[in-house]
């Protein structure tokens, strides 16, 4: 994965939208995404991986859910009428839809890509699932982003590579990457009991 993000990288001013538009590939094709935020955070820094990782994450996590709902919602829709469990579920998903998406984007067990096409099984809204994906994929990509980024400082050091920074810059790195891991830690926690309790 980071040979490829890094060949991505070298052709300047396209390389971010191709690496969008893999993501984008990636999620449609239930392919896991963290490696490629990972590989981001070494290649691309940071900031520039966030912001790259949340618009690919955010596109491709829609345009899974929408073809979830356009190739299979019908399917659905004849369930839901012979089983009324089943629409009981789905009435609560749409009710609670925005919150649920955004503690499913925080917990790190929930099978994300799988779910993006479920959810579009659901009658929650295409504009609750996006805005809630959105946001709750932040922390997340923050950290996958961050520790790519350190790999990448560690492996140009173990490399002989040039690395103009000072050891200030490396207790900042890591001691960034602990608070990143902390509030991540808290976070998902917060965010599994509180699915305990929809």
């Amino acid at each position: 994965m980071l040979p490829a993000v890094a060949a991505v990288q070298r052709l300047g001013a396209i390389g971010p939208v191709l690496f969008i538009l893999l993501y984008i590939v990636a999620m449609i094709a239930l392919v896991p995404s963290a490696w490629l935020t990972v590989a981001g955070g070494a290649v691309f820094g940071i900031v520039p991986t966030v912001c790259y990782a949340l618009v690919g994450a955010t596109l491709g996590s829609t345009a899974a859910f929408l073809l979830g709902r356009y190739t299979a919602r019908p399917i659905v829709e004849r369930l839901l009428r012979s089983m009324p469990r089943l629409a009981a579920i789905d009435r609560a998903v749409s009710e609670q839809g925005r919150r649920l998406v955004f503690l499913l984007r925080l917990s790190p067990v929930s099978p994300f890509n799988i779910l993006n096409y479920a959810l579009g099984l659901t009658t929650l809204s295409a504009r609750d699932f996006l805005l809630a994906s959105f946001v709750g994929m932040i922390p997340s990509t923050i950290m996958f982003a961050y520790a790519g980024n350190i790999a990448g400082v560690a492996l140009a050091w173990a490399g002989q590579a040039e690395v103009p920074k000072g050891p200030s810059y490396y207790a900042i790195l890591t001691g960034g990457l602990a608070a990143t891991l902390i509030a991540t830690i808290l976070v998902t926690r917060a965010a599994r009991r509180a699915l305990q309790d929809v």
